[in-house]
């Protein structure tokens, strides 16, 4: 039963159906007390979906693409069918994954139908990069990874077997969750510094979506303190996750977590931003603040905020606020579409 209430604390509770609850708790169980991760509930809750060439019902198909084999870093690669010959060329959309830094990958069962689900609404090809995890891989890895899959695009388009539409790489947008929206933004940063020294021959960021992405430092806001365990996500998990990814004896307050501020550098051809917030997450302060820098440096950015959603709520297809998300994509994706000559 879906609701909103109040629990012991007097805290009240965000509004979820009981399969979301349970899902949420499995998650949270799958942290000790520390924050640190069991592995072994992860492995076997982190169900996998392959690529599928054919098309499903809804007309979506994908492969998975290798972009550089010596760091095994690829991508899984969905395509909407082509309806004829004439079809308009599509927009990227270039997706990166939640999950701390530390867990899933592109072929999650949660991500495949979330990627799934854009292509198909938002009738974009979308590219899920399957960036390296921590803690084997720290602090720049994903960033990193964010910039070479941007650079395979860019050099080399998408393999016609792949996709079998026509692609509009100057309508190329960026978009994560949690720790992928943190890379969105790192990854936007870095491609429009390069851009300036050294303009890509076809691949332009139009604008970058991050959903509740995961940024932080040393204080603790009031969103984290009130909201602590709300959800499945806990200031000891993100605690946690940052440990594992920023550089050995990093503290929060490291450039990659803490975007906000006037020494916050953004370069000239920032993209446009979109910024998603859930009034049930307690990263929701650190959010605020990554607005509000952006504003003053004098950035676009539109908030879209979902005061019942917990962090993670868009993979959850059965909750409203999901579907409201896509179609909020989908309208900022065509608003930042450049104009093509007619």
């Amino acid at each position: 039963m879906a609701g909103g209430s109040d629990d012991i604390t007097g805290r009240r509770k965000p509004p979820l159906p009981c399969t979301v609850r349970v899902q949420l708790a499995a998650l949270a169980l799958a942290h000790r007390p520390d924050g640190s991760i069991r592995k072994l509930i992860v492995s076997l809750g982190n169900l996998k979906s392959r690529a599928s060439p054919r098309p499903d019902a809804s007309g979506v198909r994908s492969a998975d693409v290798t972009i550089d084999a010596s760091r095994g870093l690829w991508a899984r690669v969905f395509s909407p069918s082509s309806a004829s010959a004439a079809d308009e060329p599509v927009p990227v959309v270039v997706y990166f994954h939640g999950g701390g830094f530390v867990l899933f990958s592109a072929a999650s069962r949660p991500y495949d139908a979330l990627c799934r689900r854009l292509c198909s609404e938002l009738r974009a090809v979308v590219v899920s990069v399957n960036y390296r995890l921590a803690p084997e891989q720290r602090f720049p890895a994903a960033y990193d990874d964010g910039v070479a899959a941007l650079q395979y695009l860019d050099a080399n388009a998408l393999p016609a077997d792949v996709v079998t539409v026509p692609v509009d790489l100057s309508s190329c947008f960026l978009a994560g969750d949690s720790a992928g929206g943190n890379i969105t933004h790192h990854v936007a940063q870095r491609w429009a510094s390069m851009s300036a020294a050294s303009p890509p021959a076809r691949l332009c960021v139009a604008g970058a979506v991050m959903i509740q992405p995961f940024f932080g430092g040393e204080e603790r806001t009031d969103a984290e303190v009130e909201l602590d365990r709300v959800s499945a996500l806990s200031v000891a998990g993100t605690d946690h996750y940052w440990r594992e990814f920023l550089p050995e004896g990093a503290t929060r307050d490291h450039p990659a977590a803490r975007v906000c501020g006037d020494g916050v550098e953004l370069a000239e051809a920032f993209p446009p931003a979109m910024v998603v917030v859930g009034g049930f997450d307690l990263l929701k302060d650190w959010q605020a603040r990554y607005v509000d820098a952006l504003r003053r440096k004098g950035k676009a950015v539109r908030v879209v905020e979902y005061p019942d959603a917990v962090h993670g709520f868009h993979v959850f297809p059965e909750l409203a606020d999901s579907g409201k998300l896509v179609e909020e994509m989908k309208l900022f994706v065509q608003e930042h579409r450049p104009k093509r000559d007619v």
